[in-house]
Order: structure tokens, then C-alpha cells, then sequence
């Protein structure tokens, strides 16, 4: 009878006990010990969804941005675990880019955005931009700074570069639509929340947005 019965694959085994002991530091030491990013990023769009969940948490501790794009089709996943998992660890991809002294540089930015610094913000993510022109986040953390200064224009200049560079970048099509609003062009904030939301369909209040959008236009 034991002969019969199918073998649980060692992720899904690590997963479980991720899941019983809430321990991510074991979880992530166990599967950097058995599993390569390449193999992480097969399952991570095939198998059931136990392993592809499995699999996307661990890519979310232990990708770079090389798996920005297996992340990007996880937000699409059947399964509503898997989009979930795939939208808490996409944004520490993103600022996974580039060199450590890139990456540290980022984190100066998006400290001085959270505590409302924003002219610093911008002239620090002006800097990293003219250093690093591929690098996505900065041109976004730049575009959040903006924004807050009420440079709408501009804001919504760096969400489109953003974008060029990172097609998965959910948050720059909100970001850009938001600033649509401010300027008051509905038709191209209800495109650019469209964008969004088609990139991850799991923004409700985006759609509540879309929505909203739309009807005040045919009231026009």
C-alpha cells in the first residue's frame, strides 16, 4: 500500500512546515540547500498548486530580478494563493537590480520617500537614474517623489520609463493614473488603471476605480 502511494516532492514537504512553523529562515536555508533559481522558476509555472506556490515564495526570498518576468506571469496564476503570494514578493524583486552599492543606494531613496523627504528622494533618485538609466525602481521611487511634490507631469514621465523598462511594474500604471487624475484626463487614467489591473487582477480597488472611471465618462 505504502508502494503505491505518490511521493510528496521535497519542496511541498518544506512548504508544509513552512506553513506549521512559520519559520522563513529555515524555509529559505532548506530550499537554497536542495533547489537552484532555474528550477525554482520551472515550478513556479507548472506542477500543482502547492509546488507553484511553494516555489514562489521561495523565488520571493531568494531571486533576483533574472526572475522578474516568472513573477510577473505568477501575478496571473489560476490560483488566487499563488497571485497573492506573487504580488507580497514581486516589489522586493524590483529592487533586487543592479549592483549591492545600486541596490543600497535604492534603499536611501525609498527611506527618504517614506518619511516624507521627497525633494531628497528626487535628487538622490535623479542621481541613481543618471548612473543606472536601466534600473526601474529608481526611475519609480523618483516618479512617487514627484508626485507628492505635485509635479504631475513629470511623475508620470518616470512611470512611463518605468514601464519601458519593467513591463510587470503594476504599481507605475496606478502611479501614472493617479497623476491622469490630478491632471484631469479620465480617458488616460482609466487606460493606465486598465493597464494595471490587467497586469495584476487582483487590485479591487483599482477595479472599483475602473468603474467609477467609466461612468463618469458616459455621464459626460
Amino acid at each position: 500500500m505504502t508502494d503505491s502511494m505518490p511521493r510528496v516532492p521535497r519542496l511541498v514537504r518544506l512548504y508544509h512546515r513552512y506553513l506549521l512553523e512559520e519559520d522563513s529562515a529555515r524555509f529559505i536555508r532548506s530550499v537554497a540547500d536542495y533547489y537552484m533559481t532555474p528550477t525554482l522558476a520551472r515550478l513556479a509555472g507548472a506542477g500543482d498548486r502547492t509546488v507553484r506556490r511553494a516555489a514562489v515564495m521561495a523565488l520571493g526570498y531568494l531571486g533576483d530580478y533574472q526572475v522578474n518576468s516568472t513573477m510577473g506571469r505568477a501575478l496571473l496564476d489560476r490560483d488566487r494563493g499563488v497571485r497573492l503570494i506573487a504580488e507580497n514578493a514581486i516589489r522586493d524583486i524590483w529592487k533586487r537590480d543592479g549592483a549591492d552599492e545600486h541596490q543600497k543606494r535604492l534603499e536611501v531613496v525609498v527611506r527618504w520617500n517614506g518619511c516624507g523627504q521627497f525633494d531628497a528622494a528626487a535628487d538622490a533618485a535623479r542621481v541613481l537614474i543618471e548612473e543606472c538609466p536601466w534600473y526601474a525602481e529608481a526611475w519609480n521611487q523618483r516618479a512617487i517623489a514627484l508626485f507628492q511634490m505635485a509635479q504631475f507631469d513629470a511623475s508620470a514621465d518616470d512611470c512611463q520609463q518605468t514601464l519601458e523598462l519593467n513591463p510587470y511594474h503594476f504599481p507605475a500604471a496606478i502611479g501614472m493614473g493617479q497623476c491622469y487624475l490630478e491632471l484631469d484626463d479620465l480617458v488616460s487614467a482609466l487606460e493606465c488603471f486598465r493597464r494595471g489591473l490587467k497586469l495584476n487582477p487582483n487590485l479591487e480597488s483599482v477595479r472599483a476605480q475602473i468603474h467609477y472611471l467609466q461612468r463618469s465618462l458616459e455621464g459626460r
